[in-house]
This record gives structure tokens, sequence and C-alpha cells, in this order.
């Protein structure tokens, strides 16, 4: 596929990570990943639109029926993928305070304790979703990924986070794009143009 004539943005916590077409790899292909941390340490991020079909319950019973929109494990990538992450949406004002249990890393997004009680936890949160794994890339990795052409940086926010149809996310998200991304949304049928 040719290089589209996007600027590139940088990556940063709170940005989408949007797997380009060329981007093969099984575990992160058309996958929409924000991302939670991003330093000269490395990179860390969380997969958006990769439900399980695993019930929260089977794995954490408190807090079965306590997640936002569906009530499944998403895989949030391929590292430590049997630890789960719980992410959580934290309303108000960016510098505000936290409540017990809650780091907050990326604008309103931030993890949540699961070994909190769960009706405390949801009382200062206004959505949840808790994930089996992370993704993460070591030092200068993921900028050298992006200057290849495999991820698209874009901004999002807790529509595409916590979204009714992570399925359709990677496809909701290129097409509401102002550049030639929108178009990356609808490949041809014809895979020489591709």
């Amino acid at each position: 596929m040719a290089r589209l004539d996007v600027p590139p943005a940088l990556p940063l916590p709170g940005r989408l990570l949007v797997a380009a077409p060329v981007l093969s790899d099984e575990n992160f292909s058309r996958t929409v990943i924000l991302l939670l941390d991003h330093d000269e340490e490395g990179s860390l991020g969380l997969v958006l639109n990769r439900p399980s079909h695993v019930p929260v319950g089977t794995v954490l019973p408190t807090w079965d029926g306590r997640t936002t929109g569906t009530d499944v494990l998403f895989t949030g990538g391929p590292v430590a993928d049997d630890n789960a992450l719980a992410l959580g949406l934290l309303p108000g004002p960016i510098d505000g305070p936290e409540p017990d249990g809650f780091r907050r890393l990326a604008g309103p997004f931030g993890l949540v304790d699961l070994d909190n009680d769960p009706v405390d936890a949801m009382a200062d949160l206004s959505a949840i979703r808790i994930y089996a794994g992370y993704a993460g890339w070591s030092a200068g990795q993921l900028e050298d990924e992006v200057a290849e052409g495999a991820w698209y940086v874009v901004d999002g926010g807790p529509n595409d986070v916590f979204s009714d149809e992570p399925e359709s996310l990677w496809r909701q998200v290129l097409r509401r794009q102002p550049s030639e991304l929108a178009f990356v949304a609808t490949p041809s049928t014809d895979p020489s143009l591709n």
C-alpha cells in the first residue's frame, strides 16, 4: 500500500493508535489502542476494540455487571494477558482530585484498583472496562513503528474508549478523520489497489 500523505502526529498519552492496513501482526491488525503512557522508557496502551467472550463475572465475580457497554473482558494486548487491568473514566476537571483506588494516566482516563469495592469505585466513575493484558513498546519502538507507517496517531475521546460498538471502532475512527485517512476505512475489493 502506498504511504498516505498524512502529517504524523506525536504519540502522546490519551491519543489513539489506529493500526494501518499494512500492520498484519494478528495481535494488532485493525486495532485501536488508547495510549496510556509514553515516555523515554517506552509506551503502554490498551486495545479498545477486542471484546472477548469471557464474562467479567467468570474471572472477577465482584465486578460482574459493573462494566460499561458490555459485561465481558476485553483483550487489552498480548503483554501479561493473564492479568486484569481496569480502565475508568473520571468525570470533571482534568486537574481535579483522584478518588481512592484510581490513578489518572491520560486526561480523564486512569486505572482502577480491582481490589477495591466495586460499589465505592463506581461511585466516582462514569465508565469502566476491564482488560486482560496490555500493549507495550520498549524505548523508541513505538516512534519507529509510527515513522514506518504501521500506526496512525489521532485524537479520540470517551465515546471511542467506551464505544457500544467496539468491533466497528477501527472503521469509525478512520472515517471521521479530515484527511486521506478517511479513505483507509473503506479498502478496495481489488487487493492490488490497497
